[in-house]
């Protein structure tokens, strides 16, 4: 926080309540990971340009440089922001949690910069530059699925298994649904998709 002063009327300065940042650095910031996101989906890492994402993001190219001097931290922060805009709580109803996540993810699937977001992941296969940070995110969710179902193994609710395999079981029809768009994924789909594979893995355990 800054304060900064003005002269009163016979030239003495006086303090002003100082300014606070924060709203508009933080709404800058998003403008510019967004527009970041859009790009890297469009023309990938190697042909991301600064005055590209300043331009597409309304905001002066050195807003980019100063947050953001190294072009790989840009996209990892791109892609942890709108990958972490979906979280699996532990509630303690797995089945609940779950479903929620499901929504959620489809939420996000929907959106623009989720499809964006589908692009650049997609891209990770052919580009070793944007595979290091979408690696970071997966192991990021991995690791938070894989506590999640750990603390349900503990409870009772759940035989012991691999949460990558939970992961690809839950997800995969997720992204079927969304990116076919030939029926809207709803909170009943979402319960379905939970609800088969929590069964299926129950009557396979052991």
């Amino acid at each position: 926080m800054t304060a900064t002063r003005e002269q009163d009327p016979e030239g003495a300065p006086r303090p002003v309540t100082a300014r606070r940042p924060g709203g508009r650095t933080a709404r800058t910031r998003a403008r510019i990971l967004e527009a970041t996101l859009h790009l890297v989906a469009r023309d990938g890492i190697a042909g991301l340009r600064y005055e590209e994402v300043a331009e597409l993001a309304g905001v002066h190219r050195t807003s980019v440089y100063r947050n953001w001097p190294d072009r790989e931290e840009l996209v990892t922060a791109a892609l942890l922001r709108y990958s972490g805009s979906v979280e699996l709580e532990d509630t303690g109803d797995l089945r609940h949690d779950l479903v929620d996540y499901l929504v959620a993810l489809a939420d996000l699937l929907s959106t623009t910069t989720g499809r964006a977001m589908q692009r650049v992941i997609q891209s990770a296969r052919e580009n070793p530059e944007v595979a290091l940070p979408v690696n970071r995110i997966f192991e990021q969710r991995l690791a938070s699925l894989q506590r999640v179902v750990d603390h349900a193994v503990a409870r009772g609710e759940l035989p012991p298994v691999d949460g990558y395999f939970l992961a690809e079981m839950l997800t995969g029809p997720v992204h079927l649904y969304v990116s076919r768009g030939l029926h809207p994924f709803t909170r009943a789909e979402a319960e379905r998709i939970t609800d088969v594979v929590l069964a299926g893995l129950r009557h396979t355990a052991g």
